[in-house]
């Protein structure tokens, strides 16, 4: 299947990833060899495991997705797991994506398997965030990692000018909104300046949450931003 195809199923599957994010992931797997294995963190109902998966399939490659399905309001526990493997399983993809139920922080440490392709979209408060960072000492050099809402999340925002911009292990190469893709190698200056430049639409992100805390919907759109959800 291609992309487009395959993008119109998985957009039918609730979710906050965009199209151009999927493109994203999809030409990312599209680069690795049979054989190679992808980790997502943080799979919801599957929207993005879908894309994955398809990519992972064409490629020859699995992906091993890896969610607590935590109780409440906002995760949806049992049931989301549920619409996730039906998800899973209503796009033919059984065979490709190897569910691991469990907390990502609490599984790095006895994983040993190697991974070729991280996407982390997990908690985005700053200490799972940075934690989920460590599994890529299961990538390869220049093995790439891409997570969800750098730049709409404090927390996961934080991590990266923490981890990349004054961190040695990580050099940022681009992004689709609010997801990045950063790389395994030691970044030179115009890695860091790429990071400092993303800043300001981060700022702008926080001033939109504000906004929509505060019920200013109209304000928010004076200033570009349309509909009820976060900027992601």
């Amino acid at each position: 299947m291609d992309f487009d195809s395959v993008w119109t199923s998985a957009a039918e599957i609730p979710g906050w990833l965009t199209e151009d994010q999927a493109r994203m992931l999809w030409e990312a797997v599209s680069r690795l060899r049979p054989g190679a294995t992808v980790v997502e963190i943080g799979s919801h109902q599957g929207r993005s495991t879908v894309v994955l998966g398809h990519a992972a399939r064409s490629v020859g490659a699995r992906v091993v997705a890896i969610d607590a399905f935590v109780d409440g309001r906002l995760f949806g526990g049992r049931s989301t797991r549920d619409r996730f493997e039906a998800n899973v399983a209503e796009a033919g993809l059984s065979d490709v994506v190897e569910l691991v139920v469990g907390y990502s922080t609490r599984l790095r440490p006895a994983w040993t398997r190697p991974v070729d392709l991280l996407y982390v979209d997990g908690k985005h408060d700053y200490w799972t965030y940075v934690d989920d960072l460590r599994w890529s000492a299961h990538l390869p050099p220049d093995g790439e990692i891409l997570v969800h809402d750098c730049y709409s999340s404090i927390g996961v925002t934080a991590g990266t000018l923490h981890k990349v911009l004054l961190g040695s292990r990580f050099a940022y190469l681009d992004r689709s909104r609010s997801l990045a893709r950063f790389v395994v190698r030691r970044p030179g200056f115009a890695d860091r300046l790429r990071v400092v430049a993303q800043l300001p639409w981060f700022t702008w992100n926080v001033f939109v949450k504000v906004l929509l805390r505060l019920r200013l919907r109209r304000v928010a759109s004076w200033v570009g931003h349309h509909g009820p959800y976060d900027p992601y």
